[in-house]
């Protein structure tokens, strides 16, 4: 068993690298792209995002495509993958569409000292694990392999794309790129500062560029692992 999933990040961004306004959700994608992302989801076994993102855009994360589920169900999978998200405060609402949409396992792993209180508020809508004193997502991807996460899908924000990153846990980026600009340096970015293996003399390799209607798709290959599947 590997000792991680194979990790594939993926995310939308302005020309100019934002994800979103500084005080609303902005959509950069486009029908086409969304169904392509939807594709990916169905080939997944769980899909992360942060607390923030939870709060702040509601997702649902389930596969969409009625074929797609229909596939997974019948290879004996639930129909979407396992939603997982990590938090430090365990403020989250039980009744967002990430624990109320889907029958499909949800994971919330939580820092120790705030345990007691998301079983509390979250346990009959998922499984809080005990993330640590501090969590660290070389540590939570070890712990998804173990469950038999074999490939993971993060969805973002900012702070969990980071933190994959600079912890050199990804295999594969998506990363498309829409038409606009956000000009707004309170917006929320793609990544936050860090220390990323993929500087200076070590470059990321691009696989892949593909033009899907107004948006392009940058597919990275972020270590040996990667597949071009």
């Amino acid at each position: 068993m590997p000792e991680r999933p194979y990790t594939l990040v993926s995310c939308s961004v302005s020309i100019d690298g934002y994800i979103g306004n500084a005080a609303s959700r902005l959509l950069l994608s486009n029908d086409a792209d969304f169904d392509r992302v939807d594709a990916v989801r169905a080939s997944c076994d769980a899909i992360l995002v942060g607390a923030a993102t939870v709060r702040l855009d509601n997702p649902r994360l389930l596969v969409r495509s009625h074929d797609r589920r229909a596939d997974r169900t019948a290879r004996g999978l639930a129909p979407s993958p396992m939603k997982v998200t990590v938090t430090r405060r365990a403020e989250l609402d039980a009744r967002a569409d990430f624990f109320t949409a889907g029958e499909t396992e949800k994971l919330v792993y939580c820092e120790s000292p705030r345990v007691g209180d998301a079983r509390a508020r979250l346990g009959p809508v998922a499984t809080v694990v005990d993330g640590g004193r501090t969590i660290e997502m070389r540590r939570l991807s070890t712990d998804l392999a173990a469950r038999g996460v074999d490939r993971l899908m993060v969805e973002g924000g900012g702070k969990v794309h980071t933190q994959f990153l600079t912890d050199d846990l990804v295999d594969e980026l998506h990363l498309v790129v829409a038409p606009v600009f956000v000009g707004d340096s309170q917006a929320p970015r793609f990544v936050r500062d860090g220390v990323f293996p993929w500087a200076g003399g070590r470059r990321a390799t691009l696989a892949d560029v593909r033009q899907i209607g107004d948006v392009v798709l940058l597919r990275y290959a972020l270590s040996s692992r990667f597949t071009g599947d």
